[in-house]
């Protein structure tokens, strides 16, 4: 299996540039192709979607093809997931994900179109990792704190890691020392060389060179996803604990419970809940 070697990713001085460079108008160009490879859902994920009680709504931000839309497959219109992305080429495939009409929604991470603590649950894969600071990775974890209920809210979060498995093709530019204790900013290539079902102008020409497209990653680090969501949560006033079982005075209490987190197949993953007492 052939590897290749990430090049690093200076950030611009403005961020959002950077973004709509390097991943929006890249999603947009590669969609169809992008697509085809995205269609088995990660079982961690599918678990979670699975364990969601009958009736409740909620949103995938960073929908992309919508795969996750479906799901679960055992109990088809049980819940109702919203999809939200920034790529319209991938919102158009997501609209109709499993065959049937999806309720999605163009837009970004970034933005609070919601109505406070409107979902049961949201689900942000392999989204945040797009963001270029920071400040902005945070923000994104806020609005999705925002938009879920205060009272039993559900969050799941996944972002790559900086610590690939032996699987992965991917290899990260090593330190002096060899070892990486850090998030880094890299690019990571995608080689357009087969031509979709829906002509596109990006597509490489028949016989003609392939394509390639550098999408801007932030890899992160052991604890790296954990400490947004602690900065997060200060921000928005909640504390970080396991509900407590009776408020220990009269005013209201609110936080979140980090209620699993770990690495799976080249990934770091959150599970949060909120609560309020």
């Amino acid at each position: 299996m052939s590897s290749t070697t990430l090049a690093p990713a200076p950030i611009e001085d403005d961020p959002e540039a950077h973004e709509k460079l390097h991943v929006h108008k890249i999603y947009d160009q590669i969609a169809p192709h992008f697509s085809s490879t995205r269609y088995k859902p990660w079982p961690i994920i599918a678990d979670f979607i699975a364990s969601l009680p009958p009736g409740s709504v909620g949103l995938d931000s960073g929908t992309g093809n919508g795969k996750y839309l479906p799901l679960p497959l055992d109990r088809p219109n049980s819940i109702w997931t919203i999809g939200l992305d920034r790529s319209r080429n991938l919102l158009q495939i997501a609209q109709n994900a499993g065959g049937k009409r999806r309720e999605v929604v163009w837009g970004d991470a970034l933005e609070a179109g919601w109505r406070l603590g409107v979902f049961d649950y949201a689900i942000s894969i392999a989204t945040i990792h797009h963001l270029a600071t920071p400040t902005r990775r945070r923000m994104a974890i806020e609005t999705l704190l925002r938009c879920i209920s205060p009272s039993n809210g559900r969050l799941l979060v996944y972002v790559w890691a900086v610590e690939q498995d032996h699987l992965s093709k991917r290899v990260l530019p090593s330190t002096a020392d060899g070892h990486i204790t850090k998030g880094q900013d890299i690019f990571v290539p995608w080689v357009l060389s087969q031509p979709s079902s829906k002509p596109l102008d990006h597509q490489a020409p028949e016989g003609g060179e392939p394509k390639v497209f550098n999408r801007y990653y932030h890899m992160f680090a052991s604890g790296e996803l954990e400490g947004l969501a602690r900065e997060a949560a200060a921000v928005l006033d909640l504390e970080v604990i396991s509900k407590p079982s009776s408020a220990s005075d009269r005013r209201v209490r609110q936080g979140i419970e980090i209620v699993r987190s770990g690495w799976e197949r080249s990934n770091w993953y959150m599970e949060l809940k909120r609560w309020q007492i």
